[in-house]
């Protein structure tokens, strides 16, 4: 991921599926070694898709990554994608209402157990009894959660709000990938600014595909989407070919 300042994040896919040429590891495990290999990334799956996750064991999970890398996780999930085969052809929940139902839910277990406090819950998918969870994130006063999904739609916009962070994605009705646009971002900043009760910095996250080859224009975009308010730029890198992966890290981030 590139950015419009000096940070990096390493962000990795959460799927159980492999494309064709491209083997998948898990992103748990992978994002564990990237954390003990450096010291300033950040870094977090992009993103975990929580209904087919087990919240406690999951909450568990990002603090010990969130200690290993000394407070460097973030946390982005989503309802899932259930064209994914590891929803579709291993018989996860595909009902959308129902995903976003177990997503909700299970963001506030994991804000919950992370608080440290004896924790309970009863909702309509998962009930926690009594339960305190330590230790404690090594960030104050959780581990920043992102939310995923199709911008415009309400449902993940309105989640986003809530929480720390908007990674939402923009897509054609054919499936394709689009940019957002600068009206896209102003657009989403104002829904956020509307629905927030918090005064924490809110970050937004564009882009997520591999860059262009007029670098120029890449750099324009990127300059105009941060004028309307996106605070970073993701940038898919590639990682079937260990080359190809390699040239693409070694020409570094496109400042603006």
């Amino acid at each position: 991921m590139r950015c419009f300042s000096k940070d990096y994040i390493c962000y990795t896919n959460d799927t159980y599926y492999s494309i064709p040429g491209a083997p998948t590891y898990d992103p748990w495990v992978a994002l564990a070694a990237v954390a003990m290999r450096t010291e300033r990334i950040r870094l977090g799956p992009s993103v975990t898709p929580l209904p087919r996750r087990r919240p406690w064991k999951l909450a568990r999970e990002a603090v010990t990554l969130d200690h290993l890398s000394h407070g460097r996780l973030i946390l982005g999930v989503g309802s899932g994608d259930v064209r994914e085969a590891g929803f579709a052809q291993v018989g996860e929940p595909l009902d959308a209402k129902q995903r976003a139902e177990m997503l909700d839910e299970s963001l506030e277990i994991l804000a919950g157990l992370w608080s440290g406090q004896p924790f309970s819950y009863r909702g309509e998918h998962y009930t926690v009894e009594n339960v305190t969870f330590l230790p404690t994130p090594a960030q104050s006063p959780r581990i920043p959660i992102w939310v995923g999904g199709g911008w415009p739609n309400p449902g993940p916009t309105q989640r986003a709000a809530r929480w720390d962070g908007a990674c939402l994605y923009k897509q054609t009705t054919d499936g394709s990938w689009q940019d957002m646009t600068p009206d896209d971002v102003r657009a989403l900043r104002a829904t956020v600014e509307r629905q927030r009760t918090s005064a924490a910095p809110f970050e937004i996250v564009v882009g997520g595909r591999q860059r262009g080859a007029d670098w120029e224009e890449e750099r324009a975009l990127i300059r105009s989407l941060a004028e309307a308010g996106a605070t970073w730029w993701s940038e898919w890198v590639p990682a079937a070919d260990l080359a190809t992966m390699h040239a693409a890290i070694a020409h570094g981030p496109l400042r603006v």
